[in-house]
């Protein structure tokens, strides 16, 4: 019985696709932060047979070092938490005006937050009171895959089931108010290995010109 399931583990092991998704600006330089989604085509709401990212309920933080939130951008599912550090030798006000999630966070050098629940999907941006060049942006998806891009501007999704996928990017940089970049009907077979290339037109860096009275998100 075992070495049924040791086989029925690598069979389906083997027949999992694969689905590398690298994000580029015009110049063809990586984008790194940028959040990618990958969706069942058709299917409302998402039901995944193998989700990457961990069941909702999981805390993750985002500390502040050198007057800058780290990472600049966090993905998570509704019900997930985040708690806020400051590792910095200053005061700082954390806070966002979202309709999703409305906060104000005063935390001192070494300091931590409460855990923040976050229950709706959405983007939120997030400041700080004293320090106008700090921001960070929380994603929630409930996607059944979702992350975010690395140095390189890549993201790679393993274990994906046959089927047609839409897949979406988002970044804090393009234009707001618009919908997330999107290719759809793409079609992967078992132990399928395909790649997909976005190209984004962005702004300057928010980091550099952030207005606290007027967050996007």
């Amino acid at each position: 019985m075992l070495l049924g399931i040791l086989v029925l583990v690598g069979v389906t092991a083997a027949a999992a696709a694969e689905l590398e998704v690298r994000v580029n600006d015009r110049r063809g330089g990586p984008v790194s932060d940028a959040v990618v989604t990958v969706v069942v085509r058709g299917v409302s709401p998402p039901t995944p047979n193998t989700p990457v990212r961990p069941a909702s309920g999981s805390q993750r933080v985002v500390d502040q070092k050198a007057l800058a939130f780290t990472p600049y951008v966090e993905v998570f599912r509704p019900g997930d938490e985040v708690v806020y550090s400051n590792s910095d030798r200053t005061r700082h006000h954390v806070y966002s005006f979202s309709p999703i999630k409305a906060f104000e966070l005063v935390l001192a050098p070494g300091a931590k937050s409460a855990p923040l629940k976050l229950e709706r999907s959405g983007v939120i941006a997030v400041g700080c009171n004293i320090h106008d060049g700090m921001i960070n942006y929380l994603y929630i998806s409930d996607a059944p895959w979702a992350a975010r891009t690395d140095a390189r501007g890549v993201v790679a999704f393993r274990g994906l089931p046959a089927g047609a996928f839409d897949v979406r990017v988002w970044q804090p940089r393009l234009p707001p108010k618009r919908p997330d970049l999107v290719q759809s009907g793409i079609t992967l077979r078992a132990a399928d290995r395909r790649s997909l290339t976005f190209s984004l037109s962005l702004l300057p860096d928010s980091r550099l010109q952030f207005d606290r009275e007027h967050t996007r998100y």
